[in-house]
């Protein structure tokens, strides 16, 4: 199927997906604990009677049996090398169950794993891992594909990408959220799917998760930023646990009662996730008989996104100020760290400016002496996994842009491209291909324009050339080209005229480098504060500039204020009403320095600095319980109090906990001497993800936050049976036993597991946790408590170890 087709359907249709398939070959006879796609391939009648089942009840496609069939998954079994064999023969199963007139999607999985900086496998390693599999589906014959099931945006991109370097067949990518409505790694789901529709994927959604009630708020929350299809596969209802059995709350009557409500909000593929059965697929056509889908307009809206937070850009919306600071030009110390690959006052750089009031920041470390494309990606890493905010790549290689471009876990904006033809060649394909938005810097084959005509005539040459790629003018940015009046005092009256044409006439966005504008002069803050004001009454939507710069932000909240684009005056208030906050902690008098820089390292994740930190608190005299007690504690409990409140979200607790570690391991020697003195022995945990289930993340991190809290853990990895789990607590001498699992058909062995402790006459404690439990469920199978989070797990544990 191509993809006009595909379109084409979904703008008529409501295209009917299939529900389960692990539970439905639990009931056909696969045991616990084997690989799945190896027993279909030994069992093929099996899939293709449940797919069969699939078609009678109303489906229009079947997704192939090939979930966890990437090479990560698959070297579990020992089957790493046979992944094109596996998805293809797979594949060709589920088309043998299709036959001509109905389709099959290629099914991809997560791997289990997390991308580099989070995880141990850079980006393009997850691209290629998925191309192999995307290679297997492809020669099995399927007519779209469908990666679903997605926790981390960076992953469901790099399969993105790898379905779209490999073909041309549709795409959908559908991602699962946790009860706070965002991913593992704290996307919430409009930033989810504006990244994934800009980046190519045709159709986005949901699946999993939840049952369908709560999914409809995500698809409600997607809706408004939509360009594309929805999807939604929703499980039945909330697990619980019966008589040793996991069953879902929800009948399949109940369940079809939503599909219209799904698709009134532009849902166009909608199917069933765990615990559904063909029964279910039934109801949901049942409930849509007759019905005719509308045309659903996409709404005009200029956004860019970090992995976690989405800024929307003009329409009356406060003016955005894009951080300038990462830019090595004029910054002799800046340069230094960049050539000694040190990323530290980076890293300094975007949080004072974030903190300041920048909602991007432009990053820019083109200079001599370092390679600039190496540098960028790994600035790019570090600040996408470290802060909130979206970033503007600013380079003059079309190599830099696309390099930062294909690792960056959001959309981003280029800086810039110029109407030269052969940046406009180069350049537009680039941004296409990743979906950025970009700035159009009115630059020709003649040089800078000075008269205001001559640069509009530039920028609709570009924007004739970037509609060729699909691009609209919510994706573009003038820069109105700001030159230094110091030279010539008509320069700021042109740029003028251009940001009101675009403004009152063309109707886009518009930016300036403001500080360009006062070179050469004298007490520069005022011309620049004086011309911001002037751009914003012509309609200014965004400006690169220096946010510490207070004066010049306090303009720019009151100009929002009088040009009505702050809406009643909200910001405004906020800002000199209440004051920003700007530390989590106040620094006593008579605390050293060293002892906040320490503080500030966990709460900030500077692993690389906190061992150099250490030796220094060591050689002033710091004791090294005090370190523990008094500064490293406090400072990861403030860093869990700001993921509780929603500021910090997985990739910063993480980093934050790898810095406690790092500090952990360089205070280890002197800490011993605690033991020595005979203080109290740690609590000893034993942490398993049960037998079946091969996903460990979540267990990972909760291990990682465990131990920096002093706890003596011991994780013995995933796939575990219930006896090798009690042995090990009895070996040890548990007191507390943690228990993960990801699948509905795994949760059920977490029962089986306190059921033994019982019959054995184990004391210990045990807590739960993973995407498909819940608090009910541990109350059902006998646990003693369920963490939703690693955090929440930190503070149970405590808890429950008194």
């Amino acid at each position: 199927m191509n993809k006009k087709d595909f379109k084409q359907y979904l703008q008529q249709n409501i295209m009917i997906l299939d529900g389960a398939t692990g539970t439905q070959l639990q009931k056909k006879g696969m045991p616990q604990g084997v690989c799945p796609e190896k027993w279909v391939l030994e069992h093929p009648e099996v899939i293709i009677d449940i797919q069969r089942e699939y078609f009678k009840a109303g489906s229009d496609v079947v997704f192939a049996c090939t979930f966890g069939a990437n090479r990560i998954k698959l070297n579990e079994y020992g089957l790493g090398d046979r992944v094109v064999e596996i998805n293809r023969t797979l594949a060709q199963l589920s088309r043998e169950a299709a036959g001509r007139d109905k389709w099959v999607a290629g099914d991809i999985g997560p791997t289990g794993e997390f991308v580099r900086p989070m995880g141990d496998r850079p980006f393009e390693e997850f691209v290629d891992i998925y191309k192999e599999q995307v290679k297997g589906l492809l020669e099995g014959g399927v007519d779209f594909f469908v990666i679903e099931t997605m926790m981390d945006i960076q992953e469901a991109r790099a399969a993105l990408l790898a379905v779209k370097e490999s073909c041309d067949l549709p795409v959908c990518v559908s991602m699962t959220f946790n009860e706070d409505g965002r991913t593992l790694t704290g996307t919430d789901p409009a930033t989810a799917l504006i990244i994934l529709q800009s980046l190519g994927a045709d159709v986005v959604g949901c699946n999993c998760s939840t049952g369908p009630g709560t999914m409809l708020d995500i698809i409600a929350a997607m809706r408004p930023y939509a360009r594309i299809p929805l999807m939604a596969k929703p499980n039945a209802g909330l697990p619980r646990f019966v008589d040793g059995n996991t069953v879902f709350d929800m009948d399949a009557k109940e369940f079809g009662k939503y599909a219209r409500q799904f698709a009134e909000l532009g849902v166009r593929m909608m199917g069933g996730c765990c615990g559904t059965s063909p029964e279910y697929i039934e109801s949901i056509c049942f409930q849509l008989e007759g019905y005719e889908p509308a045309l659903i307009k996409a709404n005009e809206i200029s956004v860019v996104t970090s992995a976690r937070k989405t800024v929307n850009i003009g329409n009356n919306r406060p003016v955005i100020i894009v951080g300038e600071r990462i830019n090595p030009t004029g910054k002799k110390k800046l340069q230094e760290s960049l050539r000694e690959e040190r990323l530290d006052i980076v890293l300094d750089l975007a949080l004072e400016q974030v903190e300041n009031g920048a909602e991007i920041l432009d990053v820019n470390v083109g200079m001599p002496g370092i390679n600039e494309r190496e540098t960028i990606v790994k600035v790019v890493e570090l600040l996408s996994n470290r802060i909130d905010v979206p970033l503007c790549i600013d380079s003059s290689s079309p190599e830099v842009i696309e390099a930062a471009l294909r690792i960056y876990p959001g959309r981003a904006i280029i800086n810039s491209i110029s109407a030269e033809r052969k940046k406009v060649e180069k350049m537009l394909p680039i941004a296409a291909k990743y979906g950025a938005m970009f700035i159009i810097l009115p630059i020709g084959e003649q040089g800078v324009p000075e008269r205001a005509e001559q640069r509009i005539d530039l920028v609709k040459y570009v924007y004739e050339e970037a509609k060729k790629y699909g691009f609209d003018k919510q994706d573009l940015i003038v820069d109105g080209l700001v030159l230094t009046v110091s030279s010539n005092q008509k320069a700021a009256v042109e740029t003028l005229k251009v940001i009101d044409w675009c403004s009152r006439e063309f109707g886009c966005n518009t930016i300036i480098g403001l500080s360009n504008v006062s070179f050469g002069l004298p007490e520069r803050s005022w011309i620049n504060a004086s011309f911001l004001a002037m751009a914003i009454g012509k309609g200014l939507t965004m400006a690169i500039a220096n946010p510490s710069d207070q004066m010049l932000m306090n303009i720019k909240r009151a100009c929002d204020v009088l040009a009505a684009n702050d809406s009643n005056s909200e910001r405004y208030i906020a800002h000199f009403g209440e004051g920003p906050v700007s530390s989590g902690r106040k620094t006593e008098q008579e605390e050293t320095p060293v002892t906040q820089q320490v503080y500030d390292a966990v709460v900030k994740g500077s692993s690389e600095r906190i061992a150099g930190l250490i030796d220094m608190a060591l050689s002033q005299g710091v004791d090294a319980n005090c370190l523990v007690d008094d500064i490293l504690i406090p400072a990861i409990n403030y860093v869990g109090d700001l993921f509780e409140q929603k500021k910090y979200y997985l990739p910063q607790l993480i980093q934050s906990a790898e810095t406690m570690k790092a500090a952990f391991e360089k205070l280890e020697p002197v800490l011993k001497a605690r033991k020595a003195e005979g203080q109290s022995g740690k609590v000893k945990m034993v942490l398993a993800t049960v037998k079946g289930d091969v996903h460990d993340i979540g267990k990972n991190i909760v291990g990682l936050m465990l131990r920096n809290y002093g706890f003596e853990v011991y994780d013995i990895g995933k796939d575990v049976s219930a006896d090798k789990i009690i042995q090990k607590a009895k070996e040890v001498g548990a007191e507390i036993i943690g228990l993960s699992a990801l699948m509905t058909t795994t949760m059920v062995e977490m029962g089986k597991v306190i059921a033994l402790a019982k019959e054995e006459g184990l004391r210990c404690k045990f807590i739960i946790g993973g995407a498909v439990v819940n608090e009910q469920f541990a109350r059902e199978i006998g646990a003693d408590g369920y963490a939703k989070d690693a955090h929440d797990a930190v503070k149970l544990v405590k808890r429950l170890s008194g």
